[in-house]
């Protein structure tokens, strides 16, 4: 058994782990309510029906004018304008204005027709009911937005595949879109293995650990935006754990277990993968630390991922390789990846094994302006190191390690 596994053990690098992310499809589309849509992938292009706005509109309370009326106002010289009414807000004014004439208007009004800009109220002065004068002079343009400068009919507003936050239903409510076609959510089933783990409600034993990876686990997937499904603990007997992975299989988008991904003789999941149907091993191992002994195998055409047992290797696996195959399934475009970086400043020289990529914990810490990146050194089975962590620091597999002081990018934990 010990040889037939180690055949497996053949190390690739972490570009080659991303080529295989086209191997596996999205999920379906469903069409939900306009409300539920923050946090959802959407499946389609959203075209413009109407120029948004679709009448010109004040951006201040104030007057609409000419703003060539107000050209050379000055508050020792101001240009004096016959106010002809106001607009009521939610109609269309049934008149226009000429030289000299300005019309009352608030935020979000339409402007009448002759009228090119908006005069602020408090550049204006109240003479009598019909007049007022005006202390400052505005362009054409000044304080208006104009037809379709949001958006123009016919425009590609929004893509598919991207991630939809607030200001994107709030523009879906722009257009009357009552509701949106979007991937569904993909579920991800999570199985925990070996002998050594009990249930979070039990009380260790000699040699006992409380099943942690469940938890970290579900958590990292549900802020994907995918739900996680547990099937529980899984001891180190191939039946056992080749019936969890079939009833995984069967009810999930992908499969995650931890666990048993390390060369070892009691490590079975190797094993259970090529007794599985329709199994194809794309590797078994990566190049990088923690997380070197990570599997990944399409069955039946979904990712069945082995992750390391140790809490902190199979946050770290997950955080930085398998996210991007969630997001994939999800149905989010890879230019809508809004991972977004820090830049910092280390506080200590990091040594580093070329060869591979080296994933460093680090905390984010803020010293007479400056943002400094100081390393939490610890092993893979601590997870304090992940509670004080803000973020990780990546070493490439040609590089010596990193000296104090040198600018690094941190990615979010």
């Amino acid at each position: 058994m010990m040889n037939a596994m180690k055949e497996f053990f053949n190390v690739i690098n972490l570009d080659e782990v991303f080529e295989y992310i086209h191997k596996f499809p999205p999920v379906g589309v469903e069409k939900i309510t306009l409300p539920q849509t923050v946090g959802r992938i959407l499946a389609e292009d959203i075209i413009s029906d109407i120029d948004l706005p679709d009448f010109r509109r004040s951006t201040m309370d104030g007057f609409a004018v000419q703003g060539v009326s107000t050209f050379g106002a000055s508050e020792g010289n101001p240009a004096y304008l016959s106010v002809k009414g106001a607009v009521v807000m939610g109609e269309s004014p049934d008149y226009s204005i000429g030289p000299g004439e300005a019309v009352k208007i608030s935020t979000g009004g339409m402007l009448p027709q002759g009228a090119d800009s908006v005069i602020m109220i408090e550049h204006t002065g109240k003479i009598d009911e019909t007049t007022i004068e005006a202390y400052r002079s505005v362009a054409p343009g000044q304080n208006v937005i104009e037809v379709g400068e949001d958006y123009t009919k016919g425009t590609t507003v929004l893509t598919a595949g991207t991630k939809i936050r607030p200001q994107e239903t709030g523009l879906l409510a722009a257009f009357g879109k009552t509701s949106a076609n979007v991937y569904k959510q993909p579920v991800i089933g999570i199985i925990s293995t070996g002998d050594e783990i009990v249930t979070i409600d039990e009380i260790p034993g000699p040699g006992q650990i409380r099943d942690i990876n469940t938890y970290t686990l579900s958590g990292l997937v549900q802020q994907t935006g995918a739900r996680s499904v547990s099937f529980g603990i899984v001891h180190d007997y191939f039946k056992a754990l080749s019936d969890k992975c079939n009833q995984a299989l069967s009810q999930c988008d992908m499969v995650l277990v931890s666990g048993g991904s390390s060369v070892g003789v009691r490590d079975l999941t190797i094993d259970v993968l090529t007794s599985l149907k329709d199994t194809n091993i794309f590797f078994h191992g990566i190049s990088i630390s923690p997380g070197k002994p990570t599997i990944l195998a399409k069955v039946q055409r979904k990712a069945f991922w082995g992750l390391p047992g140790h809490v902190v290797s199979a946050m770290i696996v997950y955080s930085r390789i398998v996210k991007p195959f969630v997001e994939h399934i999800s149905g989010l475009a890879q230019q809508f990846d809004r991972d977004l970086r820090t830049q910092a400043i280390l506080s200590r020289n990091l040594p580093s094994a070329q060869g591979r990529v080296d994933y460093i914990r680090v905390r984010l810490l803020h010293k007479k302006g400056t943002l400094w990146a100081e390393p939490i050194l610890g092993k893979s089975g601590l997870i304090n190191t992940m509670v004080q962590a803000d973020g990780l620091i990546e070493i490439g597999m040609n590089t010596e390690g990193l000296e104090k002081g040198t600018e690094v990018e941190v990615l979010p934990l």
